[in-house]
């Protein structure tokens, strides 16, 4: 799996016994975007899926809406003691018209793995506005089916079930159908990396699609379902207070707990039609 995983020796104890092994463990390392040369954030992230997860983190900023927003996505040379190329510094050049992201919202350091709006230069600009406002959306589904989507999205963890340290997201169809999926260290990066490949693949915006997440859905994860016209985020841990809060300002489905037949309908229960 090259670099999205490493290989390291681990000292593992039992109750009877110790052994040597070698560990695989997920990836972790920095990834730099520039927009048009000029640096805008850096993520902790596992490598793999880079383009995408650039163009979904500037769909989640609001700067692109569609494919055709982005001429090029190029890496640079980032390199190591050695010079070698990194890949860890990408640069994306915006189409003809397209203004480049509000100073407001660029992340003064960084972005660790774990959190997705640290950093930002001011706190009124978390709350973005979408573009394709998911309120609308008829999307209908049912609990029978939302309750195969965990399993599903678990046995297409390639990388999970080898190292156990990775997030996942997925969008799903209204029959259960999970196309693409994603995974990562950190679960922003997982969902913009499922979401930069909708908008490549221009099922942006995703009214009749669906959001499934390995683990809580946090304030920011609704707020990039939302931004990509989503109507219904489902996630098998908690949500937050504000996720809920946002979600319901939306008109959005949000769903928490999803463990094979129960769950938790925090809004939007009029798209989950029981039978």
């Amino acid at each position: 799996m090259g670099r999205v995983t490493v290989r390291r020796p681990v000292r593992m104890l039992t109750e009877n016994t110790a052994r040597t092994r070698p560990d695989a463990l997920a990836a972790e390392e920095p990834l730099e975007l520039r927009v048009s040369g000029s640096p805008l954030a850096v993520t902790m992230r596992t490598p793999g899926h880079d383009v995408e997860l650039a163009h979904g983190f500037l769909l989640s900023e609001g700067v692109i809406g569609a494919r055709e927003d982005v001429s090029t996505a190029r890496y640079c040379a980032g390199t190591d003691d050695e010079g070698r190329n990194t890949y860890n510094v990408l640069d994306v050049a915006l189409a003809p018209g397209v203004a480049p992201p509000d100073p407001g919202v660029e992340r003064n350091f960084y972005t660790t793995s774990s959190c997705g709006v640290c950093g930002k230069a001011a706190l009124d600009a978390v709350k973005l506005r979408t573009r394709f406002s998911p309120a609308g959306a008829s999307l209908s589904v049912t609990p029978e089916m939302l309750a195969t989507l965990p399993d599903t999205l678990r046995a297409k963890q390639k990388v999970f079930a080898s190292t156990g340290g990775l997030h996942a997201a997925a969008l799903f169809t209204a029959d259960g159908t999970i196309s693409d999926v994603r995974e990562d260290v950190g679960r922003h990066n997982a969902v913009d990396k499922v979401l930069g490949k909708a908008l490549l693949d221009g099922i942006v915006p995703g009214h009749d699609r669906g959001l499934l997440v390995s683990g809580r859905a946090s304030f920011e994860l609704v707020q990039k379902a939302a931004m990509a016209g989503i109507p219904l985020l489902a996630a098998v841990s908690a949500p937050s207070s504000l996720a809920v809060e946002l979600a319901d300002e939306q008109g959005m489905t949000l769903i928490g707990f999803l463990r094979g037949s129960s769950m938790n309908i925090y809004t939007g229960g009029n798209r989950v039609a029981e039978t």
